[in-house]
């Protein structure tokens, strides 16, 4: 039986932007969360994978994703236009690779592009040991430069905090908040200047027997367009200690919130 290894990565940054499938020219949206597809994707830069190659042991691996800091969204409005005065090109490329002009000609654009602001995940990836040795290694010593999801949002640093033999639902439960003192601040002026024990995060992890199905399992990055298939997970709620100094009334947390499964 071939041994098993998860890798713990800490996804945070001032900027995040995950693909959520309803994406068009104009309007790029954002997922609460990381997505399947961009962590893959993300993990192959690190490997130094070209777009077209097949994704081979990576597609297998599995996913578990805690949200920490579930961040605020953030709207980016903007227009475009070539200041030569010419007719803007489309995203469509010919057969050449190069860019062809939108139809009718377009000399402005406007788009929209939101984020996720000062946000924090723990993300648990699981597979095979020797698999995994290599994408642990790659992600320490990436080969591309690594982004959470779009170009314009590098990560902050540790991003790797480490690997162990434990399995997805294990390391998630166990692993400490990753809430940075501003963010622990900015939660208790939230809450009123509560200082529970405990809090309740929102996590998302790959299950066969899962009650969602999401539309994110990469089949490919190629440059023609990528391909996706569907993955079951299931949603859970995890309690993790804050390190706060509760009151002689607190109990658990800031009490039931009917909203956090969806990371609002």
């Amino acid at each position: 039986m071939t041994e098993a290894t998860t890798l713990l990565l800490r996804l945070a940054a001032p900027l995040q932007a995950w693909g959520d499938h309803r994406a068009v020219v104009d309007t790029r949206h954002t997922s609460p969360m990381p997505t399947k597809s961009g962590v893959i994707g993300l993990l192959g830069a690190a490997l130094g994978r070209e777009r077209d190659e097949p994704l081979g042991a990576l597609a297998e691996l599995t996913i578990g994703v805690r949200a920490d800091v579930p961040g605020t969204l953030l709207r980016d409005y903007h227009t475009v236009s070539d200041y030569r005065g010419v007719p803007l090109l489309s995203s469509k490329v010919n057969g050449k690779g190069r860019q062809v002009g939108t139809s009718p000609a377009r000399y402005t654009m406007t788009g929209e592009r939101f984020y996720l602001q000062d946000a924090a995940f723990l993300v648990a990836i699981h597979g095979p040991a020797p698999v995994m040795a290599e994408v642990t290694a790659a992600a320490k010593a990436p080969v591309a430069i690594l982004a959470l999801g779009r170009r314009s949002c590098p990560p902050t640093f540790p991003l790797v905090l480490g690997t162990t033999a434990d399995p997805i639902a294990d390391v998630l439960t166990g692993h400490d908040w990753l809430a940075s003192p501003h963010a622990r601040t900015l939660w208790q002026r939230k809450h009123r200047g509560a200082s529970p024990a405990t809090v309740e995060v929102s996590a998302v992890l790959d299950d066969p027997n899962g009650d969602t199905i999401l539309q994110d399992q990469p089949l490919s990055y190629a440059s023609s367009g990528p391909r996706h298939t569907s993955r079951r997970v299931r949603h859970t709620l995890i309690p993790l200690p804050t390190g706060f100094d509760p009151g002689p009334d607190a109990t658990s947390g800031e009490g039931h919130d009917p909203l956090a499964l969806l990371g609002w």
